[in-house]
């Protein structure tokens, strides 16, 4: 797993999220906020990438939630 604060649109991102650990799902999401925080931080506006993978995580955490 990735030990990287931030996870930019360029790094690698899971297709399946639901072959994803619980605690590797909860890495992703926080890098994931970091670097949407960063992103409106610096650039202003977010990442169409980092805005979508944000979503898919939390449509992951719904469904596992539904579990």
């Amino acid at each position: 797993m990735n030990d990287k604060l931030h996870l930019t649109p360029e790094d690698q991102f899971p297709e399946e999220l639901d072959k994803v650990t619980d605690h590797e799902l909860q890495v992703l999401d926080s890098q994931v906020q970091r670097q949407l925080d960063h992103e409106v931080v610096v650039d202003g506006e977010v990442n169409p990438e980092t805005e979508f993978r944000h979503y898919e995580l939390d449509e992951e955490f719904q469904d596992r939630d539904k579990r």
